[in-house]
């Protein structure tokens, strides 16, 4: 792995995989709707386990769940659950896998009174991602007030998997706020990003 830029030490002595992860999506805002939903379910299945792990099993879960289509997951039945356990590629953990086809349905309903689910999840940072300034990993924190009340909402939705932690992993990955270390390289971009960013 290059060692050549400082990065967020989280990333560093992984894997490759890992550390182009941080370089070339974590942090950086996510207004597709897919996308969104390919993380609410990547950050549910990660409960109790790595990203790494997660990663590993990205490719499993993208032929699994119909390359992260809410609108085909939301129809998946129960057969169609119990198929998917059978494949090692992903977690197979029973009530991640069906709550991944009740937050498909969730995510449909909100993108019916929304218009499109980043309008709605986007409304949680004003629009704009958050941008800190930490200087070490260990000062990034697990929740935040957003995270919290973004996640009563889901919740109030019919979500699953959707704690305040998990949800705030999802807006890191999702670039709603940016949490790279203010010496990462890619800092000073996912905030350029940020800044140019247009209402939705």
């Amino acid at each position: 792995m290059a060692q050549d830029k400082i990065r967020c030490s989280w990333c560093e002595g992984v894997s490759d995989d890992y550390q182009r992860y941080h370089d070339t999506e974590w942090g950086v805002p996510v207004v597709d709707d897919r996308t969104q939903f390919e993380f609410l379910v990547l950050e549910g299945a990660q409960a109790g386990l790595s990203w790494s792990t997660i990663l590993n099993k990205r490719a499993g879960y993208r032929k699994n769940f119909a390359d992260f289509d809410p609108a085909k997951v939301a129809r998946f039945t129960e057969r169609r659950i119990e198929k998917i356990l059978e494949d090692p590629g992903i977690v197979r953990n029973r009530l991640k896998v069906r709550s991944a086809v009740t937050n498909a349905v969730a995510f449909l309903e909100v993108q019916k009174e929304f218009g499109t689910f980043s309008k709605y999840i986007w409304q949680f940072v004003g629009g704009r991602p958050i941008q800190n300034a930490f200087e070490k990993d260990s000062d990034v924190p697990a929740t935040s007030p957003e995270s919290d009340a973004l996640s009563k909402d889901l919740k109030a939705r019919g979500f699953k998997f959707v704690g305040s932690t998990i949800i705030y992993a999802h807006m890191q990955a999702t670039g709603m706020v940016n949490d790279h270390v203010v010496d990462c390289y890619r800092y000073a971009y996912c905030a350029r990003l940020g800044r140019a960013m247009k209402p939705l």
